[in-house]
């Protein structure tokens, strides 16, 4: 994409990452210009740091419904993903398994890969053709040995939203802990750690309006899992090395504005994704939506959508105005198409031909009134290309 500045640009791939929202960048800036001490300091720059953690570690477990001891500051979901579940292998010894579902995020399937070759077990459990697991396929393969279900909270290509309350409840008749990772879900629909009944949640800040490289494990009191790094006794002595106050600072502001407004936010959100869907279907009636399309089955924010006859990657290339992504932007769909759309059956010719589009905040109906016929002529373009 080659647009002429940036403000000609329509950004539609929020499920990637989000803007910082400038209430979060104005929270952040005192600690990165006027306080700057260590946080394990004594003197007064380096309380004024802690204060400002705590404050926001206050916000966070607020937001998720979960006790401030409960909650680890990490560099971000891939960390908090990995400490999840190494830390709960390795609590529990070789050869012990872990439930997982055909549809996760690499933060999670290369965890269990590299577990594999550590001599652990995995389990992996299909989905239905919207994207969905079935609890009665977790049910079945929960073992003596499971360790850990791990099931991710909402899709981040097609957005579906997996029964994690019923996963949890099977985990609990079970006695095994449920990890969720939540870096799509936090900031676009209500995450509680009690609402969901699992046990340990991951969360990604540059996913609801705070800045890259920070993120959080959330813990239910009483879950212990083994540190994932070792070295001082900083975040009660769960992960070592000074704090990074100014991500933390603005993630835990950007819990504070999700929070304030969230239930609004979903209803602009969901008919935003619609007026783009109803667009794009009504000028390509051939195009295919992946995903749950029933009431709250999906994220309110994310269209996943097939145009056959064509490839992503070449819509990608005739659009030069609007930000859509072929597949998640961290791990692309390639040639053979992605491993989520495979995992729902999809047919080639539309998984192939498969962009998701995810609105945000700063998203207006302006915008998608003039993205809807850029993508339509990109489309149009890729196909007889």
């Amino acid at each position: 994409m080659n647009p002429t500045s940036d403000t000609d640009l329509i950004y539609l791939d929020y499920n990637a990452t989000t803007p910082i929202d400038p209430r979060v960048a104005e929270s952040m800036m005192p600690y990165l210009t006027r306080w700057y001490g260590n946080p394990s300091s004594n003197h007064a720059q380096g309380q004024a740091t802690r204060r400002a953690i705590d404050g926001a570690r206050s916000q966070a477990a607020d937001f998720l419904g979960a006790s401030v001891s409960g909650m680890v500051w990490t560099s971000g979901g891939s960390e908090s993903n990995n400490h999840a579940l190494l830390g709960a292998a390795r609590l529990a010894g070789r050869g012990s398994r872990i439930i997982t579902s055909a549809v996760e995020h690499p933060a999670i399937a290369e965890v269990c890969r590299h577990l594999e070759s550590e001599g652990y077990a995995v389990t992996t459990v299909p989905v239905d053709g919207v994207g969905r697991v079935d609890p009665d396929d977790i049910r079945r393969a929960v073992t003596g040995d499971t360790a850990l279900i791990s099931v991710m909270h909402a899709n981040n290509e097609v957005g579906t939203i997996q029964p994690i309350a019923d996963i949890a409840a099977i985990g609990r008749d079970h006695g095994i802990p449920v990890h969720a990772d939540c870096a799509q879900s936090v900031g676009k629909i209500p995450v509680t750690l009690d609402a969901l009944g699992a046990d340990l949640l991951s969360v990604a800040g540059h996913k609801l309006y705070g800045p890259k490289g920070v993120g959080l494990l959330c813990m239910r009191d009483g879950v212990k899992i083994p540190n994932l790094m070792y070295g001082a006794d900083h975040e009660l002595g769960r992960r070592p090395g000074t704090e990074n106050i100014l991500g933390i600072v603005g993630l835990g502001t950007a819990c504070a504005l999700a929070q304030e407004d969230l239930e609004d936010e979903i209803r602009r959100l969901t008919a935003l994704r619609d007026r783009i869907e109803t667009g794009l279907l009504e000028a390509y009636p051939a195009a295919r939506v992946h995903g749950d399309r029933t009431p709250g089955g999906r994220l309110p924010n994310t269209l996943s959508i097939g145009f056959p006859g064509c490839r992503a990657a070449e819509i990608l290339a005739h659009l030069d105005s609007v930000a859509i992504s072929a597949g998640a932007a961290c791990h692309g769909a390639g040639e053979i198409g992605s491993a989520v759309l495979r995992a729902m059956g999809v047919e080639p010719q539309h998984a192939m031909g498969t962009v998701r589009i995810s609105v945000g905040r700063m998203t207006s109906a302006e915008e998608l009134d003039r993205a809807v016929p850029a993508i339509v002529r990109a489309v149009r373009q890729a196909g007889s290309a």
